[in-house]
């Protein structure tokens, strides 16, 4: 078989964290997040790990080395990587997925879902520290943050998309057939 790259992209609470959870797992995938190496850095220098704070390394790095940096630590490490099927979550901007496309085998996956569902969401799985104590307001603006404000657009650029509105086994059958298709050399 050869190597399957699926990114997933979408907006906060999209549900990109469970369908590459369900790649890894049936798949036997191996994860990557653009946002592990912000939670790296901001580990290592003792820095709370908030959505506010990663936006904010995020774009400072961007900003200061180049706005497809983070997408040629990803695609240097999907490179190196000898593994079958890899899986990424958290693809956020335009100049991630064309940096991300010269690797033949990547797919984008778009994952929507209303907002109303994702706050719901973030608030029960409080990954960030913040997440727990936020309000549908707080949400609501967190869309209007640099990091945010282009995921909406990269639905137009996916080669693939899943709506996330129903139940689990329905999120799994999207993703079986997409991992059917890639499988089979579409």
């Amino acid at each position: 078989m050869e190597k399957i790259i699926l990114g997933f992209a979408g907006e906060i609470a999209s549900g990109k964290g469970t369908a590459t959870k369900y790649v890894v797992e049936k798949y036997n995938a191996v994860p990557d997040r653009f946002s592990t190496m912000l939670r790296d850095i901001l580990k290592r220098v003792y820095v709370d790990q908030s959505r506010d704070n990663l936006q904010k390394l995020s774009s400072a790095l961007r900003q200061n080395f180049g706005d497809d940096l983070m997408a040629k630590v990803i695609f240097e490490d999907a490179k190196k990587n000898k593994n079958s099927i890899l899986v990424i979550d958290g693809v956020r901007r335009l100049p991630d997925i064309k940096y991300l496309k010269k690797l033949p085998e990547f797919k984008l996956v778009y994952v929507e879902v209303d907002m109303k569902k994702r706050f719901e969401r973030i608030t029960k799985r409080g990954e960030n520290s913040d997440d727990n104590t936020k309000t549908f307001e707080e949400f609501q603006k967190d869309h209007e943050r640099e990091a945010e404000l282009r995921i909406k657009d990269l639905k137009n650029h996916a080669d693939y998309v899943v709506e996330n509105g129903g139940t689990l086994e329905e999120l799994h059958a999207q993703i079986d057939k997409i991992m059917a298709e890639c499988q089979n050399g579409r």
